[in-house]
């Protein structure tokens, strides 16, 4: 079975960041998306996904990433079911985040400024504003 979304688009509100009982965070946010085709003569149409980032990746997301801003992401589409406050059960359809990707112009900056080609792969280094790439391994089995 394969389940793997890519998806390009611009951030509807800023990341809401929050924390578990277990203090793992997880971050929220939703991703509006424009169709690649429309009929002739009208606009083409535009889709929003809800998108839920968990630990690194909800942090690097909250962190660097603001309403507007260009977003490149790849994940999973889960559903979730559950029961709202009258009791009636419902459904959502969410992208759980595996991966954050700066992209767009010069001028679609985050929070800090920030632009370019990183993603929640780099690791921030001792500094906590740049990033250093996470070393690959050689290609040597390891036993």
């Amino acid at each position: 079975m394969l389940n793997k979304v890519i998806l390009q688009g611009r951030l509807t509100r800023d990341p809401e960041l929050r924390y578990t009982q277990s203090n793992i965070p997880v971050a929220s946010v939703s991703l509006a998306v424009e169709r690649s085709r429309a009929a002739k003569g009208q606009e083409r149409e535009t889709d929003f996904f809800d998108l839920v980032a968990w630990r690194h990746s909800a942090e690097f997301l909250s962190k660097w990433f603001a309403k507007g801003q260009q977003v490149l992401i790849s994940g999973v589409l889960q559903s979730r079911r559950w029961q709202d406050k009258n009791g009636n059960n419902r459904t959502s359809i969410e992208v759980v985040v595996e991966e954050v990707n700066f992209c767009g112009s010069k001028q679609d900056t985050g929070k800090n400024g920030q632009t370019g080609g990183y993603s929640s792969n780099y690791l921030p280094n001792v500094d906590g504003e740049n990033f250093n790439e996470i070393e690959d391994d050689d290609g040597e089995v390891p036993f």
